[in-house]
């Protein structure tokens, strides 16, 4: 298993892509190893660096009916199953202070989910783990503002930072990516990650649940890499359609292999 040092100095490595991916939540332990090493065989083919994602919790759905995840102790305990028997880094969400110790026992980046980014406690909790943190950008702030966020991080000691851009609420179920704000964040002088598939989402447009247009992740990921993003976030299933949460904006896993493949030559050209 690769320490946070070396973890993190793949992050900030400029020569190669990261690649943070998984299914939304964790389902169950065998959809998350099936998943976790699919992606992990492909990324050491191509070169790159991968980190397993999937919430124990998703306390941000759109209904109280929708599936959560299996809670904080069978969540972590899929995700230590993940790590310890693939040695990949594992990053997960955290969603309250309580929660950030239990986290980072088994994950080895904590992501504020993007609701919660101005949450000036939360943030001070996932720092004081030791843990990298995985920044957020929430929908409902600029990229500018997201210096404030980083500067909450920073003032209780935290320099290993990710910021995250996930598009921008843009009227009604819908969102936009702006592509100057991979730019304006690299400013911060931490690693900038896209979430692909979570700027393709269309919050609330089913009325107790969010849709998607996963057809247009590729198209956005693409242009992030152009735009100087350092990687890029990807959530996958089997099987989309039956997912328990955000199915519709993931990408099929058995399409995974030839989207990195045609990322990795865009972000090669660029680099």
């Amino acid at each position: 298993m690769l320490s946070d040092t070396a973890i993190w100095k793949s992050l900030n490595a400029s020569c190669r892509l990261t690649l943070i991916a998984g299914p939304c939540v964790v389902e169950n332990e065998d959809l998350c190893l099936k998943v976790a090493a699919a992606l992990r065989k492909t990324c050491e083919r191509l070169g790159i660096f991968y980190v397993f994602k999937a919430s124990y919790d998703k306390a941000n759905r759109t209904s109280a009916r929708s599936f959560r995840g299996p809670g904080l102790e069978v969540g972590l305990a899929a995700l230590a199953r993940v790590r310890a028997k693939l040695g990949v880094p594992v990053l997960t969400d955290v969603h309250t202070e309580a929660q950030a110790a239990s986290a980072a026992e088994v994950a080895d980046i904590l992501q504020i989910p993007a609701f919660l980014c101005r949450q000036t406690d939360l943030i001070a909790a996932a720092v004081r783990t030791g843990r990298i943190v995985n920044l957020k950008k929430g929908q409902f702030l600029s990229p500018t503002e997201m210096g404030q966020v980083v500067d909450k991080a920073k003032s209780v000691g935290c320099k290993r930072l990710m910021l995250t851009e996930r598009g921008s609420t843009f009227g009604y179920h819908n969102l936009v990516a702006d592509m100057r704000s991979i730019p304006i964040m690299r400013r911060f002088g931490f690693p900038v990650i896209f979430d692909a598939t979570h700027s393709v989402q269309l919050p609330g447009v089913a009325g107790d649940r969010s849709g998607g247009q996963r057809e247009f992740a590729p198209v956005l990921a693409r242009c992030a890499l152009v735009a100087g993003a350092t990687g890029i976030f990807i959530e996958t299933h089997p099987r989309p359609e039956r997912a328990l949460s955000d199915g519709p904006n993931m990408i099929p896993l058995a399409e995974m292999p030839a989207l990195l493949a045609s990322l990795l030559k865009v972000y090669s050209a660029v680099s």
